[in-house]
């Protein structure tokens, strides 16, 4: 049996819409630009109850894979001497950050329709995953963001009863990464703000996703 570890596992609850406060500001959301003020401040965290919509598995659909051992291997050291330059934190504050926050034995995902697979040291688990609504979250810097929830609805076992996506996004829209929240407990994964495994495609090179992340 493969055994899935990664992010925390915790508690129960009804699908729905909550504001949760938490002490972590999300330091890791990227400032995407995507050509207007509007679409930069939802990347941030700024927007409206009225603008979130629900999505689909579609969205997260394709083939990827853990940046965790980018930053294992150094691959990500730039990103963070970057982040240095621009942060309030040292280079080596950021790693430790992010090696809390990218730190996953899964490493790979495959989201194919309503179906995921996930991959630990080659072997695999897999199962069929329905929406289970969204959560809007209220960080304590002030700005949110929204988890899109879904629960195992048949599969293997050791595949986790549900999953959270965060991609910055709160509509429609394909997604470049994202960060996966799972477990066998919805509420507290809800609670999870410092343990954020990161999926890039896996058709991506480390140094790629390296320039990637620079970009932001």
């Amino acid at each position: 049996m493969l055994l899935i570890s990664g992010a925390a596992l915790a508690g129960g609850e009804a699908a729905g819409q909550h504001d949760h406060k938490h002490a972590h500001s999300h330091e890791h959301a990227h400032d995407h630009d995507h050509g207007n003020d509007a679409a930069a401040a939802i990347r941030k965290g700024h927007f409206d109850d009225s603008e979130i919509q629900d999505r689909t598995l579609s969205d997260w659909e394709g083939d990827w894979q853990s940046v965790y051992p980018y930053l294992v291997d150094g691959t990500l050291d730039p990103v963070m001497a970057h982040k240095a330059e621009h942060g309030d934190k040292t280079a080596a504050e950021y790693r430790d950050y992010y090696e809390a926050g990218y730190r996953t034995d899964v490493d790979r995902i495959v989201i194919k329709g309503d179906r995921i697979e996930f991959y630990r040291s080659g072997a695999s688990v897999s199962a069929r995953y329905v929406s289970d609504g969204r959560e809007t979250l209220t960080y304590k810097a002030g700005n949110r963001g929204v988890r899109y929830a879904f629960r195992k609805a048949d599969g293997d076992t050791a595949a986790p009863a549900f999953i959270q996506f965060s991609d910055h996004a709160i509509a429609p829209e394909k997604a470049g990464h994202y960060h996966l929240y799972w477990g066998d407990d919805r509420k507290a994964l809800l609670a999870e703000v410092t343990h954020w495994p990161t999926y890039y495609p896996t058709a991506m090179s480390g140094q790629q996703i390296q320039s990637e992340m620079m970009a932001h």
